[in-house]
């Protein structure tokens, strides 16, 4: 049976592969009409209210309903932008002897799976610093226990002292490829590929304190710098008794939940359901226009404004999207940017040290696999960050095939669905 599903997938993803730019001819005429279907949007899985009044420890009943999409082919744009990124960036180049602008020019689909068939990259999670040890684990057990569904999917060093730790968290599979285990139709979102990452790295050697957290039985210190906002997650519960044990400082909690993590970085949780639940991260900016052309030559464009909730924001639960905000995505289907506008022009923003990346996975050029070393797990690949954006944000660029190596080098030896 097993051997049928794949075999039915295999078919299913050739055939979107086939169909996919007679579908985009065949509608050219009509932007509004649906140009592919995709698993993530064939199966909406929308939350149905049924006690409002209870929304810490509430979670939502579900049910799925058969939606499509539609999307432009956005290959070329993105192929442009990754090679025109020195051009975009050229003051901004962190390490330049590690840039070489054709490396990041791309041709080819990010994995196998049908949402990313017509993007070349794709924004895969982001990586945080921490500089304590405590703060490492008390950061681990905040995600994970705060925020249902949120697990370890990787983990790297600890096994002596003076390494650096390398956790990564996660709501399902990161490969942008169909895991073999998933089956249709039994299998749930979960287990699907394309999840987003959030990376937590711990430096032993490190001295400098990156965020401390306030004296006394709870945290009150607010995020160390402003430019990044939030982290949006859209989870089916989250429990703010277990984000006040690990260390985080709650905001606010009306409706939904503003929480500065044990680490430092802002967290927004909103009781939803969605594809990912790591939506999107939210960027204060100076100037909105001047960051979206930024992430335009990086191939992020305009997309719709993802939602969590069925009522997209008109309800006490969810807000709507912000004024004058722009949310840029190089995919449809895989997490974004939401660009906001800084309330004060004139005030300059301040970095938050914790970020040390915003991470893009990409195919490389012809296929061509990354650099690496005799031992897979030693590459010669660069994370360093490449570019920051006009909020001082960090962006490092990793091959997809480095990735896949990295998922199979780190994975934990059996993953709890």
């Amino acid at each position: 049976m097993t051997r049928r599903f794949a075999m039915i997938l295999s078919a299913i993803k050739a055939l979107s592969i086939i169909l996919l730019p007679l579908g985009a001819a065949a509608f050219s005429s009509t932007s509004s009409a649906p140009s592919r279907w995709n698993f993530r949007s064939s199966l909406v899985v929308r939350p149905a209210i049924s006690n409002e009044s209870n929304h810490h420890e509430h979670v939502d009943r579900v049910s799925i309903s058969t939606t499509t999409t539609s999307s432009q082919s956005r290959r070329s744009l993105l192929q442009k932008g990754l090679v025109a990124a020195s051009a975009a960036a050229t003051n901004l180049i962190i390490d330049a002897s590690q840039y070489d602008k054709n490396q990041y020019a791309a041709n080819a689909a990010v994995g196998t799976l049908p949402e990313f068939a017509d993007t070349n990259a794709i924004c895969h999670g982001l990586t945080i610093d921490v500089t304590d040890s405590n703060q490492y684990e008390e950061t681990i057990e905040f995600f994970t226990k705060g925020f249902e569904g949120m697990k370890v999917l990787r983990e790297r060093g600890g096994d002596g002292g003076g390494m650096v730790k390398d956790t990564w968290l996660g709501f399902g599979p990161e490969t942008p490829n169909i895991p073999p285990e998933f089956e249709l139709p039994v299998s749930s979102l979960s287990q699907y590929g394309g999840h987003s990452s959030l990376h937590i790295r711990y430096d032993p050697f490190a001295t400098t304190p990156l965020y401390k957290r306030s004296s006394g039985a709870f945290n009150n210190e607010p995020a160390p710098g402003d430019s990044i906002a939030y982290l949006q997650l859209g989870v089916p519960q989250y429990r703010i008794s277990q984000m006040v044990k690990y260390g985080g400082n709650v905001l606010d909690a009306y409706g939904w939940v503003n929480v500065v993590s044990p680490s430092g970085l802002p967290v927004r949780g909103i009781v939803g359901i969605t594809a990912d639940p790591m939506m999107f991260l939210a960027v204060n900016c100076v100037d909105v226009a001047k960051s979206e052309e930024f992430y335009a030559k990086l191939g992020f464009v305009r997309q719709e404004y993802p939602y969590a909730r069925l009522n997209k924001g008109q309800g006490q639960f969810e807000p709507p999207r912000p004024p004058k905000s722009v949310y840029v995505a190089p995919s449809p289907n895989s997490m974004g940017i939401l660009l906001l506008q800084n309330k004060n022009r004139k005030k300059a923003i301040v970095p938050n040290p914790v970020l040390r990346t915003l991470n893009v996975v990409y195919a490389p050029s012809g296929g061509n696999e990354a650099n690496t070393s005799n031992n897979d797990s030693s590459p010669a690949v660069s994370l360093d960050p490449v570019v920051v954006d006009p909020s001082s944000v960090p962006i490092s660029f990793i091959p997809v095939d480095y990735l896949e190596k990295e998922i199979k080098a780190t994975a934990l030896p059996m993953l709890s669905n």
